[in-house]
């Protein structure tokens, strides 16, 4: 009787277990039950939709044709602080995408840093865009960005990677486990739970006993000074979609592919640009609280075909600013 009701113990808490560390399934657009799709969206080669949104001039008079690739709970529907009188001097047409699991795109198990490229290349030879384009990553949308530099540097005409992501286990940065031990501890945690247990991180970033993402704790001390100045100034996106799909397959699986392992690191990146015909540009804000600038000041002095822009009071939100993401246009478009 004992052995019967320790067995029957066992199961229970096997299955409150389960249930804590297994995600639920994602809130599929155009499922039943589901969000609507309400945005225009492509067929990738593997059956996943991809969710996009044009903004700028035609693509057919543009001079200029740049892809943004979003940050962290972010989405297609990022509003670009770049005025009219730009876009209509520099023929500029931006094509904005929800990455995997954001938005209106389908959620990607098998998402990768290497499928990241490809996404963008597919994105870009749908909607004929040309053997070239732009690439702007923002903060997360680094590694998308990175991982075009190493799988598609054929493509690009160019590329600026601002306030880029870091993952803090790329070989070859001796200063990577100082930065780390001087993050949050929560977020040290989060970080190692993403690369060395991925199969708890669901429960981590719901479990209620310990802090995990600073970035999601609504502290305002995650952020610069300047960081809460812009902020308080930002016109908000009248309704936000990046989770609609559920916090798994968009936010967790994005920090876990991110500080995963990667099959190169920034360090192995080579110059696509090797007649001037195009450059990269590193953007990084020294009071920035997010990304550190160590290891993006430590990838310049390695890298010297990288453009280096340390902006002296730049948070992490520097680029929300009109003055400054215009300038990291001009910088990037004509050099």
């Amino acid at each position: 009787m004992f052995g019967q009701i320790v067995v029957a113990f066992a199961a229970i808490l096997l299955g409150c277990v389960y249930k804590a560390i297994k995600p639920p399934p994602p809130k599929i657009c155009g499922s039943p039950g589901g969000p609507p799709v309400t945005s225009p969206r492509i067929k990738l080669a593997d059956g996943r939709h991809l969710s996009y949104r044009e903004a700028g001039v035609n693509k057919d008079e543009a001079k200029h044709k740049i892809i943004v690739i979003h940050g962290f709970a972010s989405s297609k529907d990022l509003i670009l602080p770049v005025s009219q009188e730009l876009v209509e001097e520099l023929k500029l047409y931006f094509l904005l995408f929800d990455r995997a699991g954001y938005g209106e795109s389908d959620p990607y198990p098998k998402r990768s840093v290497k499928s990241e490229a490809y996404d963008i290349q597919e994105l870009a030879d749908a909607l004929q865009l040309g053997s070239k384009f732009y690439v702007i990553g923002i903060s997360m949308g680094g590694y998308p960005a990175y991982s075009c530099l190493k799988y598609i540097p054929q493509r690009l005409a160019g590329l600026s990677l601002v306030v880029p992501f870091v993952n803090y286990w790329w070989p070859g940065f001796p200063c990577s486990r100082e930065v780390f031990k001087s993050l949050r501890l929560q977020d040290q945690w989060t970080f190692r739970v993403a690369r060395y247990a991925p199969w708890l991180f669901y429960w981590w970033m719901t479990q209620k006993w310990f802090p995990s993402l600073s970035l999601l704790s609504g502290d305002p001390s995650v952020f610069s000074r300047q960081d809460l100045e812009i902020m308080k100034n930002m016109p908000q996106v009248p309704q936000d979609k990046s989770r609609q799909q559920g916090d798994y397959e968009s936010l967790h699986r994005d920090i876990m592919v991110g500080f995963g392992t990667w099959e190169f690191g920034p360090l192995d990146l080579k110059n696509p640009f090797l007649e001037n015909e195009g450059s990269v540009h590193i953007w990084q804000g020294y009071e920035d609280k997010v990304i550190p600038f160590q290891m993006n000041r430590f990838i310049k002095e390695k890298l010297q075909w990288i453009k280096y822009h340390e902006v002296p009071d730049g948070g992490h939100m520097f680029s929300s600013d009109q003055s400054m993401f215009e300038t990291i246009l001009r910088a990037l478009l004509l050099g």
